[in-house]
């Protein structure tokens, strides 16, 4: 889950939330960049974290009793295992760009994690296998993957309200044209990207978020209890070219 830390206590945003807003982000690049897996592309993008179900887990709470942002979180097996069963289970192409995702994620991890490494191995030669069973090259999967980490990184600047005021830059990522991309708020509410990827010159994207006022847990029990609870809201940012 996505933690911030706001006067009226903690927003929660869920990481399939995140997700969802990635695959917005992704509709409304320009059309260029479909190619004829279009629909499995948008489904990677939208359900690459969709292994991370928070209310099913126990590790939820810090030492402190706070809840875990995901930036806090490490090399789980069991959730990159269960990420790969969920995409294997739809498409080859799918489970391609997911699998590159969690090199991309954990693979810094190698040098000093065992298991990490073995299961970052074990992919990459699943990775050849898929590609040339899909007939492509590394040059195209690569392609592809980056607009998936290039959404998934605006998104997750998005929900940890890292766009910056009046006007100041911040980098996203490299897109699918290997470009580097900026992130700027022109006014209240509205943001521009530099160069501009996508296809309209405006569109609206919208994610939902929790308050959650109390600040520390005795256990995962109660923090869910707290979660369930609280009530749900609507963030909406407006993206325009002008």
């Amino acid at each position: 889950m996505i933690a911030n830390y706001t006067a009226a206590g903690w927003e929660i945003i869920t990481q399939r939330a995140h997700g969802l807003l990635a695959a917005q982000i992704a509709a409304n690049w320009s059309h260029s960049v479909r190619s004829e897996r279009w629909i499995e592309t948008l489904l990677a993008i939208a359900e690459h974290d969709d292994a991370q179900v928070e209310l099913e887990r126990d590790n939820l709470l810090t030492p402190q009793g706070g809840p875990v942002d995901f930036k806090m979180k490490v090399f789980e097996k069991r959730h990159c295992t269960q990420t790969m069963d969920f995409a294997i289970s739809k498409s080859r192409y799918i489970a391609l760009l997911c699998s590159i995702h969690l090199d991309f994620v954990y693979g810094k991890e190698c040098a000093g994690n065992p298991e990490a490494a073995k299961f970052i191995q074990e992919e990459q030669k699943l990775q050849k296998q898929w590609r040339k069973e899909l007939g492509l090259s590394i040059i195209e999967s690569i392609k592809h993957y980056r607009l998936l980490e290039w959404c998934d990184a605006l998104s997750l600047l998005l929900c940890q309200r890292e766009n910056q005021p009046e006007g100041r830059t911040v980098e996203i990522s490299k897109g699918p044209d290997n470009k580097p991309y900026q992130l700027s708020e022109s006014r209240q509410g509205v943001l521009t990207v530099t160069p501009w990827p996508f296809e309209t010159g405006k569109f609206d994207i919208s994610f939902e978020y929790r308050i959650i006022p109390q600040l520390s847990f005795k256990n995962a029990d109660e923090f869910r209890i707290a979660f369930c609870k609280a009530e749900v809201n609507f963030r909406t940012w407006t993206f325009s070219k002008a």
